[in-house]
């Protein structure tokens, strides 16, 4: 999944993040809105189930931990491998996607 953002948006700075426990900052660092604000993003991988309320939780608490201006989930979906990052899911509140089609924040 990293391999296809930092591709796809040219950014060699876009790799996995290590683990932090409970301060816990996300799993992908080095995206930016096109303002410049920090996008937290949380990969989750459950077979195919998707769990709304505690993926959105999770990443609000690890968007918060960053400082940064938005969180987001990518999932992968059940029936598409590793290999194929570009079709698996990005979860996230509307506001959130409000935010992204205003250009993000830059904080």
């Amino acid at each position: 999944m990293t391999g296809f953002l930092s591709a796809q948006l040219d950014d060699d700075r876009i790799e996995r993040r290590a683990k932090n426990g409970r301060n816990d900052r996300g799993d992908v660092t080095g995206i930016k809105t096109i303002r410049g604000g920090r996008v937290v993003v949380e990969v989750k991988d459950y077979n195919g189930e998707v769990k709304v309320k505690p993926w959105l939780d999770e990443a609000e608490i690890e968007r918060g931990n960053d400082d940064a201006a938005i969180g987001v989930v990518v999932f992968k979906r059940r029936g598409i491998g590793y290999n194929n990052a570009a079709q698996h899911g990005v979860l996230m509140t509307l506001e959130t996607f409000a935010q992204l089609l205003e250009g993000g924040t830059d904080t």
